[in-house]
């Protein structure tokens, strides 16, 4: 009979096997590697494990195998060994193995069935503990960091299930009330002014019409894909915060940048159309990306020809593209930072990292490519580029967004008609009909297919798998062919992530422990 495991990372750190509970090491390094292998599900670098966890002046590497033996101890068994390493990488081995923070996110990402009340009273139970309670200090400041964010992911979701929790229709008054309560504590400013709807059970069962309290809003009872009150204060916010300044490239184009928030940097490469002033109201990057101002200084910029940048230039092509980049950096005086490249910003930080290896500390690039359509298009797919081209020219900055509506349902087919109107509009005012063609154009002959390989910085590669726009294939080769990158797939149709996904809470996480693994 094959062993059962459970392991749980909520409150302090449990190995159940066969239904009874292992005892664990003494040494809470040795419970803090394996609590860090167990969340992360991936492989590390023995390198990388020493620093996080040992970096002292003795043996570093003997306190890891010392550890390692131990954790064998609890979690192999004469037919299953669950602790992999060579002399490169650690990993362990999750077939089998029932994890509850994995259990957790796997059912708030079910699109098929909506979690009974139940199932939301269970993971509310299980998310009131603290993740990983007593580790704090076991490791270094990015064990801490990614300690930190872990901790931070599961407020989230518990908000999310007490939200829904409060809501429910088939959760009793008393019993909402409770709820409600636990969701003001945690979450004051979102739960301000929240009523539910309550069916009027008698009127049920007199199969009348459904009756409901009055509510401040006509919306419908907050659901998982509700976004909070409080991150539209906090869009809000970071627009009055964020420092807008000024850069010339060689060439005399002006780019407008803009930075927000402390810590250490992480310069995003402009994508499809920037807006440094509109962006922060998006329904699309606001809460993206106030939750990188929470913990780094972060910096973005409109490429040449859209948003607060010229508009006027001669010269719209990658080399231009990577030139506004080298400005940005230069201008604000970056020695070593992170790249975060989404889209054609992905080819973009490539080139950069390439031409600049001491500059990046390490790449995220999603839902990238390295060649453009002009390159690995079929020919039906170059004639109807070529005609979108056209009608870009005659109909973008017309009052009717159908001509624009073309790239947003191709971007976003799961994004609700409110999010793509707001899209269509945010792309009119963004730039001329002329640049968006040209971009377009510019897209197309991207190539930095020979630059793969001569990338140095850790590299975290993710992609929607049934990515409208650009297909999951160009962001698997992507990641191969650039050494050690790390490809992770994302559960979602979009290519630019809404932050009402699970895939989006996925991307941050994953990006989150990237950043932490290479302390970058």
């Amino acid at each position: 009979m094959p062993e059962v495991m459970e392991i749980s990372l909520f409150g302090e750190l449990k190995v159940i096997s066969n239904g009874r509970e292992v005892p664990l090491p003494a040494s809470r390094k040795a419970r803090a590697l394996l609590a860090f292998l167990v969340a992360t599900g991936r492989p590390h670098r023995r390198e990388r494990l020493c620093e996080m966890l040992w970096d002292l002046p003795d043996d570093p590497k003997a306190a890891l195998r010392w550890s390692l033996s131990k954790l064998r101890k609890v979690v192999d068994t004469e037919t299953q060994q669950r602790i992999i390493a060579d002399r490169e990488r650690v990993q362990f081995d999750m077939d089998g193995v029932e994890v509850d923070v994995r259990s957790m996110q796997a059912c708030l990402r079910d699109r098929n069935a909506a979690p009974s009340v139940e199932t939301l009273e269970r993971l509310a139970g299980t998310l009131s503990h603290v993740f990983l309670d007593g580790l704090d200090g076991a490791g270094d400041d990015a064990f801490d960091n990614w300690l930190t964010a872990e901790r931070e992911d599961a407020r989230i979701a518990r908000v999310t299930v007490l939200k829904s929790l409060a809501g429910h229709p088939e959760v009793d008054s008393i019993a909402a009330q409770k709820w409600l309560r636990l969701w003001q504590e945690e979450d004051p400013e979102g739960a301000e002014g929240f009523e539910r709807e309550v069916p009027n059970r008698e009127a049920s069962k007199a199969s009348a019409p459904r009756q409901v309290q009055p509510t401040r809003s006509s919306g419908p009872v907050p659901t998982f894909d509700d976004p909070s009150q409080r991150i539209a204060n906090a869009r809000a916010r970071s627009l009055q915060a964020q420092r807008i300044g000024f850069c010339e490239v060689q060439d005399g184009t002006k780019i407008a940048y803009a930075s927000i928030g402390e810590g250490p940097p992480l310069l995003k490469a402009a994508n499809w159309l920037n807006h440094l002033e509109f962006d922060w109201s998006s329904p699309i990057w606001g809460k993206s990306f106030a939750e990188i101002a929470r913990t780094r200084t972060f910096i973005r910029y409109d490429e040449r020809g859209c948003g607060l940048s010229d508009w006027d230039v001669d010269d719209l092509s990658f080399d231009a593209f990577v030139e506004d980049l080298e400005a940005v950096a230069d201008k604000l005086g970056l020695k070593r930072f992170p790249l975060l490249g989404i889209s054609q910003g992905a080819a973009v930080s490539i080139e950069y990292a390439v031409r600049h290896p001491e500059r990046v500390s390490g790449l995220i690039l999603i839902g990238g490519y390295a060649a453009g359509w002009r390159h690995l298009a079929t020919p039906e797919e170059q004639a109807r580029r070529e005609a979108v081209l056209t009608l870009t020219e005659v109909g973008w900055g017309t009052d009717n967004p159908a001509y624009r509506h073309i790239f947003s349902q191709t971007f976003m087919p799961e994004a609700t008609q409110e999010d793509l109107a707001w899209f269509d509009e945010f792309q009119r005012l963004t730039t001329s009909p002329a640049n968006a063609a040209r971009f377009q154009n510019a897209f197309g002959h991207i190539d930095v297919r020979d630059r793969l390989k001569k990338v140095k910085a850790p590299t975290l590669v993710l992609h929607s798998r049934h990515d409208q726009r650009i297909p999951l294939d160009l962001g698997r080769e992507l990641a191969a062919g650039i050494p050690d990158a790390h490809f992770v797939p994302l559960e979602s149709r979009n290519h630019i992530l809404m932050d009402t996904e699970p895939a989006w809470l996925h991307c941050v996480q994953a990006s989150a422990a990237f950043l932490a693994e290479h302390r970058i």
